[in-house]
């Protein structure tokens, strides 16, 4: 069908122009795999600043994966869901949830649903210390990390403090107030509290074991145990104390730091 004059004319400033198709990157460009996370605390590094992408870094390395890359120039609007890590394995890019199916596909290995623990006391334990770290101790981190830039898209998707607190704290409008609920009261006195018992029970279940609950081998809670020490032993305010107290924890982030260090290529 042959476009008419008039249109022909119309369109004429607005030249239809094709570009050409983008190939895949190359492995000579980024080895894979190749895990996407936020910026390191030095130029040089290669453990992420960020709790969550720590996390799965931790739980790669400790699942014997290795030689694995990592890209720190992604924005987290251009990760899937707008959160990291994102994993690219040379044919596909996963999300984080995707990383533990990925991992025993690749090693073909499956643990019978134990997860490493061993046997379904330690597992169900592991679930009450992963509520334990995911509440009073990432609340007390995110209270001394530097508030998020305003009117942020990326910053909509990481949890807010009000989300891991229990019972959720106040508006700082208060009940009675004629204006909507706004801002957030945070305990702060409470959070700590709670934030030095969490540290002290964790000490004293680790005791002198070479991992969390007596098991055998690493398990995902010993991945994120560390994440979490590592990220408060590299903070400036007083939570960091609480960890350098205890020399059980202290000495345990450094040996399994190495560990996670290790099965990662060090960055261009």
């Amino acid at each position: 069908m042959q476009v008419p004059a008039i249109i022909q004319k119309l369109l004429a400033p607005f030249p239809l122009h094709t570009y050409p198709p983008i190939p895949p990157p190359q492995s000579k460009t980024h080895p894979t795999p190749c895990l996407w996370i936020h910026p390191p605390h030095s130029p040089d590094g290669v453990l992420s600043s960020d709790v969550e992408c720590l996390k799965w870094q931790a739980y790669l390395a400790l699942r014997g994966v290795s030689h694995i890359a990592v890209r720190t120039d992604v924005d987290p609007q251009g990760a899937l869901a707008g959160q990291l890590p994102n994993l690219w394995d040379g044919a596909q890019l996963l999300a984080a949830r995707e990383l533990p199916v990925w991992v025993d596909s690749s090693r073909h290995h499956h643990d019978g649903g134990l997860e490493g623990y061993t046997d379904e006391a330690a597992r169900d334990e592991s679930r009450a210390w992963v509520t334990l770290l995911e509440g009073c101790v990432h609340a007390a981190l995110l209270l001394v990390q530097p508030p998020p830039a305003r009117f942020s898209l990326a910053d909509t998707k990481t949890r807010a403090i009000e989300s891991v607190l229990a019972p959720p704290p106040a508006p700082l409008s208060g009940l009675t107030s004629l204006l909507p609920p706004f801002g957030t009261r945070v305990p702060r006195e409470a959070v700590q509290s709670r934030y030095r018992e969490a540290i002290g029970a964790l000490s004293e279940r680790l005791g002198t074991d070479k991992w969390f609950l007596s098991s055998e081998a690493p398990t995902p809670l010993d991945a994120l145990v560390f994440a979490y020490l590592h990220c408060i032993l590299h903070s400036k305010d007083s939570i960091r104390l609480e960890v350098t107290r205890r020399v059980n924890l202290v000495a345990w982030e450094w040996r399994v730091r190495g560990l996670v260090r290790a099965a990662f290529l060090p960055r261009r």
